[in-house]
């Protein structure tokens, strides 16, 4: 395993991390946790990401339990987790947000169903138009102060609203967001590579990026139709068939069916193909793999000895192949 830094804090990540959307609490059960997350760990990963809206809460449970089960040494890994949609199904006005009371409860929540004294990675999972920015930004030096909290960030926030907290903590000497959650694959990339470009200078903003084969479209298994088993017919994830099935959909299957040939040829899977394109990028910090079966996480892994095929001329035609 390889480590960067978490952006310009000292925090040193793998650089490729685990995380339980979708699978944990959904496909992956106490038992099945327990098989990937040795594999991760046994792997050198250090970093397991969370939500507290991942399947209603049910997935920091099952992570925290699988944790808990291993006994790994506390000080060897992190976790993280994420507010702003919150646990429940139907959440009410204050279960929900990043409203300072919002924010505390579902962190105590949080530790509580991962079965932790601290959160080393916090994010708020989206921008909440109905709360100040500031109060936010207050809210999350607080939980740090106190120790329940190590790193705060921000998840597919605009780069304006995170330029703003920074000028806020700057403005009262307050802990500044330190990292950000986007999604970056070959098909997703303007946010990373053009919104976020100044920030990564100005702050030293890390990234712990997310859906790297972009919801399995990558892996080319989607190009004759969608399985029955697929991520595409799990319960509450209709919108990822919405997406496929759209003309943008259409276009990027069209474009994957261009890569295909160049992973073929490099003779790595699909998979390491485009997670090792990831790893191409400096400002990347992590990239968040999910599997729900460990064979599929192996396989996931093996992009780390891919980076190195992806040189200069590989990049050119990968290129040509999105235009």
């Amino acid at each position: 395993m390889k480590y960067r830094r978490l952006g310009s804090s000292g925090l040193q990540i793998s650089a490729l991390s685990f995380g339980a959307w979708v699978t944990f609490g959904n496909q992956v059960d106490r038992g099945g946790a327990r098989e990937l997350l040795a594999c991760a760990f046994d792997h050198g990963v250090n970093f397991f990401d969370n939500a507290e809206t991942y399947a209603a809460g049910e997935a920091e449970k099952v992570m925290g339990d699988a944790l808990a089960d291993l006994r790994f040494p506390r000080d060897a890994w992190c976790v993280s987790s994420k507010v702003y949609f919150g646990a429940a199904h139907d959440p009410k006005p204050t279960q929900r947000g990043l409203s300072r009371k919002h924010i505390v409860d579902a962190c105590h929540q949080a530790l509580k169903r991962l079965r932790v004294d601290y959160l080393d990675l916090y994010f708020c999972h989206r921008p909440d138009p109905d709360t100040p920015i500031e109060e936010t930004v207050w809210t999350m030096d607080t939980l740090i102060r106190q120790g329940k909290v190590l790193y705060w960030g921000t998840s597919e926030w605009p780069a304006e609203d995170i330029r703003t907290a920074h000028k806020i903590a700057r403005a009262h000497n307050l802990h500044a967001p330190r990292m950000e959650q986007p999604q970056y694959n070959l098909l997703h990339r303007d946010r990373v590579e053009i919104e976020y470009a100044p920030l990564y200078r100005e702050f030293g903003l890390g990234t712990t990026t997310w859906s790297p084969l972009a919801s399995g479209v990558l892996t080319g298994k989607y190009s004759r139709g969608i399985p029955d088993d697929s991520r595409m017919n799990t319960p509450g994830y209709e919108w990822l068939r919405e997406r496929i099935e759209s003309p943008q959909g259409r276009a990027d299957l069209r474009r994957v069916d261009k890569l295909l040939p160049i992973a073929k040829e490099l003779g790595i899977s699909p998979a390491q193909f485009a997670i090792a394109w990831i790893l191409k990028n400096p400002h990347v910090s992590t990239v968040i793999l999910g599997a729900s079966k460990r064979a599929q996480l192996e396989d996931n892994l093996g992009a780390l000895n891919a980076v190195d095929k992806l040189d200069d001329a590989v990049m050119r035609q990968i290129e040509d192949a999105l235009r």
